[in-house]
């Protein structure tokens, strides 16, 4: 009988975050499908009986959890620590968690000390012949479904790949398992969190849409002259009327190497395609960039692709894009920051 440890770690307020929401709904999913499977919730952060009580109305048969504020922080040995009593605790087979920056560098190494086997950026877990996960490979090119005999098993559920969990919050009887800290857990200590400010924020998971820019906004335009810092404007203009989440071709973020002007607020973590991020937003919006393969990789998770390019002949047109508009992207961000002022 497998014994499957939906964990998680609270946000700042005690919440759980929507990556977590998804990861719980696949461990629902795989318990109802998986005869004789049991359920277990654990939780890990400053407080947790908020996030407890958010999920209480999922049928798990026991929730965990480690609380305290030695463990409110991202730190390895903390977390690791915490993580591996949970697993301990509920007798894990089958660990689920959301694949957060701050459980996929912890949870590969608490299945080594727990002699178990971990997979990352998964996408589906079916439970037909025996358990099933599905992810992918070479920047999202290759997906391949795997089985293990291995346990425990730790699965970790790529954001945005799976629908989030929801139902109204009820009452969980919490039971606290002890984490004994050394001096050695605590070497390291978060002293503040820097971050920018909130307009200047380009880089948003949440968003409904992505605009991803292409090196075309940094080329001469019409009068022979190029006009990065009049496309800056329009780019920063219309990411904090739609809070929009920001993307860009590989070339418009490699051209600052080679002395050309570029847009000051991107960087390789805007990068989208084969050799970026693969995001998962419901819309995409492309502009001045030409949909080559290496570059639309990046977007197969997108649901709804349109882009604007004033080549009829680019690879957005090729089946790329749902919707191409061939028209001058400067214009049409223009009117369009202007429809969203009024």
């Amino acid at each position: 009988m497998e014994t499957i440890l939906f964990l998680a770690h609270t946000e700042a307020d005690g919440s759980l975050g929507k990556p977590a929401l998804e990861a719980l709904g696949t461990a629902l999913n795989l318990n109802q499908n998986l005869a004789g499977s049991a359920l277990v919730a654990g939780f890990v952060g400053a407080s947790t009986q908020e996030a407890a009580n958010r999920v209480a109305a999922g049928g798990a048969a026991k929730f965990l959890a480690v609380t305290g504020p030695d463990f409110a922080a991202s730190l390895y040995s903390t977390d690791a620590a915490a993580a591996e009593a949970l697993c301990r605790a509920a007798h894990a087979t089958i660990v689920i968690a959301a694949g957060t920056s701050r459980w996929a560098r912890v949870l590969p190494g608490v299945a080594q000390r727990l002699g178990g086997m971990s997979d990352t950026h998964v996408t589906g877990v079916t439970a037909t012949n025996g358990i099933t996960i599905n992810r992918w490979y070479y920047r999202q090119r290759m997906e391949a479904s795997l089985q293990r005999k291995q346990r425990p098993w730790v699965i970790l559920i790529d954001p945005a790949s799976q629908p989030a969990w929801d139902a109204a919050p009820g009452t969980a009887s919490l039971e606290q398992v002890t984490v004994t800290l050394t001096d050695a857990h605590k070497r390291t200590t978060v002293t503040g969190i820097r971050q920018p400010a909130a307009d200047a924020q380009t880089i948003r998971p949440e968003a409904n849409l992505l605009f991803v820019a292409g090196a075309g906004w940094t080329k001469k335009q019409a009068d022979g002259q190029p006009h990065v810092k009049d496309a800056e404007q329009l780019i920063l203009n219309f990411l904090k009327a739609t809070r929009s989440s920001l993307g860009s071709s590989k070339s418009l973020v490699d051209i600052g190497g080679e002395g050309q002007a570029v847009l000051s607020f991107l960087s390789h973590l805007n990068q989208i395609g084969q050799t970026g991020a693969t995001p998962r937003h419901p819309k995409g919006l492309a502009t001045c960039c030409h949909g080559e393969e290496p570059h639309t990789v990046g977007w197969r998770f997108i649901n709804e692709r349109r882009a604007v390019n004033l080549d009829p002949n680019c690879g957005w047109a090729r089946g790329k894009a749902d919707v191409l508009y061939v028209c001058d992207a400067f214009a049409v961000m223009k009117k369009v920051n202007e429809l969203l002022g009024s």
